[in-house]
């Protein structure tokens, strides 16, 4: 039997954007791929990179869904359906809506794929597919590894993603990664991560944990099993992760580059709007925190949503020039996206401030980084520009020369400078 994978694209894209520049391998389908077993065989087809050949035969078609992409994911299924073929559903966005994905698609999957896949595969071949597959959130991968095969001839940046764990303990509002794995942390086996690590030989790892920290003594054991292997990786972690000296050690030893952090926003009050308790906890010692990362000499990425209740357009230019004078690696200025299932959304609903009847994400005018909900203080308009503008000033050639000299991190040695270099170049080109 022949599977076909489908990493759907963004769909529609507001002006000032083009996002397929810097695109990564799409994982979770690489996963799928690794429980494919002969006879039956899996190919991918990466709708961000290359067009998708809905005339060419194949049995079953898988379609991993998130937010942004849920538009362009249905559209992509209802070809696949004029032509008779079986489609599958799975990812986040499916789990927070399974109503509205079943509309979409022959059948469903809520939760992890991997405990259902078998079961899935079996009924397909018996033509007794099931309207809805669910599965609990057990153990990450346990004893399934990802064929990076179908990522042969794409072109992604220049770094294998992989995990050590999934889910993360925080309950921050605007996340529906909390809602997914309701608040829950789960590594994956450590002998599995290591035999993955030699058997794909992957030297530079980016580790798409929604936070890696999240379990410190886990952590721990696989760091000191992980420096013998002389990779070079990076990850999403939490601020929290600097009082604890022997972790860092272990971070910075077993090769560790950089983290990416979710800061969100400078203002306080914001961080207790979001309930986003380790920034809460060290708020205060911001520049203590940034100068224990640049002791160790990683590299700081630092997100930050934009338009909460307490940003202005003035608030937004001052966040930009925070993340400027701390000379982070690189930032990323979001719009704060009203998720389903979220509090945030949940909050916004029923104060009737949310854009494209609610449902943004399969909306035909909502574009990718426009506000979707009523701000307090500016209009939907305003953030939308704040945003772009936000993310134009910090890649701009000024910004991106300013921030380079800092012998501490982004002048560290070679492989930092090229880290800076490589990705400020390609999300420059992003954001322009």
């Amino acid at each position: 039997m022949k599977i076909t994978l489908i990493k759907p694209g963004l769909g529609h894209i507001i002006s000032g954007y083009n996002l397929n520049e810097g695109s990564m391998e799409p994982l979770q389908l690489a996963i799928i791929a690794g429980l494919v077993n002969e006879p039956d065989h899996a190919i991918m087809y990466d709708d961000r990179l290359e067009p998708i050949p809905f005339d060419e035969e194949t049995d079953l078609v898988c379609i991993t869904v998130d937010s942004f992409s849920a538009g362009r994911a249905y559209e992509i299924a209802e070809e696949y359906k004029k032509r008779g073929v079986k489609v599958v559903l799975g990812g986040m966005h499916v789990s927070l809506l399974p109503n509205e994905a079943t509309q979409y698609a022959d059948s469903i999957v809520v939760g992890d794929v991997e405990p259902i896949w078998n079961q899935l595969l079996q009924d397909v071949k018996q033509n007794k597919l099931q309207k809805k597959y669910s599965a609990p959130f057990g153990l990450p991968q346990d004893g399934y590894f990802p064929n990076r095969d179908i990522f042969k001839g794409k072109k992604y940046l220049p770094v294998s993603l992989m995990q050590f764990s999934r889910g993360c303990k925080f309950n921050c509002t605007f996340c529906s990664v909390s809602q997914f794995f309701k608040h829950s942390h789960k590594c994956r086996k450590l002998e599995d991560v290591l035999f993955e690590i030699e058997r794909d030989k992957l030297k530079t790892i980016l580790f798409v944990d929604d936070n890696m920290v999240s379990n410190k003594e886990a952590l721990k054991v696989f760091l000191r099993e992980l420096i013998p292997l002389k990779v070079k990786w990076a990850s999403q972690s939490s601020v929290d992760m600097v009082n604890d000296k022997e972790l860092l050690k272990l971070m910075a030893d077993s090769g560790c580059v950089g983290n990416l952090i979710g800061f969100e926003s400078i203002n306080i009050n914001t961080l207790k709007w979001f309930n986003k308790s380790p920034n809460i906890r060290d708020f205060n010692n911001y520049k203590e925190v940034l100068e224990v990362f640049r002791d160790y000499g990683f590299l700081t990425w630092a997100s930050f949503m934009i338009g909460n209740d307490f940003d202005t357009i003035d608030t937004v230019e001052k966040t930009v020039d925070f993340a400027i004078k701390n000379k982070f690696t690189l930032s990323f200025f979001h719009v704060l996206m009203p998720y389903p299932g979220t509090q945030i959304y949940e909050q916004f609903k029923r104060e009737d401030r949310l854009l494209y009847d609610g449902h943004w994400w399969n909306h035909p005018d909502y574009r990718y980084n426009q506000a979707a909900f009523k701000p307090k203080l500016m209009t939907s308009e305003q953030l939308s520009e704040a945003t772009i503008k936000a993310n134009k000033d910090f890649y701009s050639v000024s910004s991106i020369s300013h921030r380079l000299f800092d012998r501490k991190t982004n002048m560290r040695n070679l492989v930092n400078f090229m880290v800076y270099s490589r990705f400020n170049y390609v999300l420059r080109k992003t954001s322009i």
